[in-house]
């Protein structure tokens, strides 16, 4: 059809599961959609028209010194569309990654040359340290306290969790001088009363001192490829957000990645405190 001259159109949003039932892929499945079937037709370059006119160093709403991002490479993208930047399904970056297709986030409503996603080249050598912060406000912490420290403990507490189909997201245990642990996992929101109910029976099993949960926390994430050859990202991250008076209940880092984990009240400050000490306003 595209050879004869034609435009067409094709439903997005869909595909079929392997016993081919039709069915739908999700929020912002039509991403998805986009990518595969630029990928079928040997496409440089998938155009993504949406609201918004390209992918920004962070929420515009949440920091009015937020910056469109010209480029940026698909490892970053794919890390801030997990930790909760909307622009883009997780899943399309991935697959766009994997099959080497750019993807150009472009607005519906105006002109412009949007945002290029594509694989690391030798412009990576040039950018920033830091690409951009990504929060999400949808998830819930629970900690239980005094499980006995021994092989398997985790399984214990998580695998009634995961028998919930309950995702879990961060997880960080401590060890006292006791031998007592105390674990600490994030769940998404609304399956806060869920996890809890099923991490106060395994508190009784386990004989612990103590649950409790916060379902008002938000996850802060800074993302950039620059961190694989920059130390010190971490601790002036944390040293920035000390001296804002904000509170760091968890920590996950991965190569090009940082998240903490505070109350939800102090996402504005935070996101804003960051933003400007790494220099993305500029």
């Amino acid at each position: 059809h595209l050879d004869s001259g034609s435009i067409v159109i094709v439903a997005g949003f869909q595909g079929a599961t392997e016993d081919g039932d039709i069915t739908t892929l999700g929020r912002g499945g039509s991403d998805t959609s986009a990518v595969a079937i630029s990928v079928a037709l040997d496409a440089k370059e998938c155009q993504i028209f949406t609201d918004v006119d390209g992918v920004y160093t962070t929420d515009p709403r949440i920091s009015p010194g937020a910056k469109k991002i010209d480029q940026i490479t698909t490892e970053e993208m794919l890390e801030l569309s997990s930790q909760g930047s909307k622009v883009l399904q997780p899943r399309a970056v991935e697959f766009a990654g994997k099959y080497d297709v750019g993807i150009r986030v472009l607005s519906t409503f105006n002109e412009g040359s949007g945002t290029l996603i594509k694989k690391g080249n030798d412009y990576v050598m040039e950018k920033a340290i830091i690409s951009g912060i990504a929060f999400n406000n949808d998830e819930a912490q629970l900690t239980i306290r005094g499980v006995p420290d021994q092989p398997g403990i985790a399984s214990l507490i998580l695998g009634p969790i995961a028998d919930l189909n309950i995702d879990v997201d961060m997880i960080v245990q401590n060890v006292g001088e006791d031998g007592l642990a105390n674990f600490t996992f994030t769940v998404p929101r609304n399956d806060y009363k869920k996890a809890m109910k099923s991490l106060e029976k395994s508190s009784k099993k386990l004989n612990a001192m103590k649950v409790n949960g916060n379902n008002k926390i938000v996850k802060i994430s800074m993302v950039g490829v620059g961190m694989r050859t920059h130390s010190g990202i971490a601790s002036k991250m944390f040293s920035v957000l000390a001296e804002n008076n904000i509170n760091i209940s968890m920590i996950s880092t991965s190569e090009i990645k940082i998240s903490i984990v505070t109350n939800e009240d102090n996402l504005k400050t935070a996101i804003n405190v960051l933003h400007k000490a790494f220099d993305l306003d500029k």
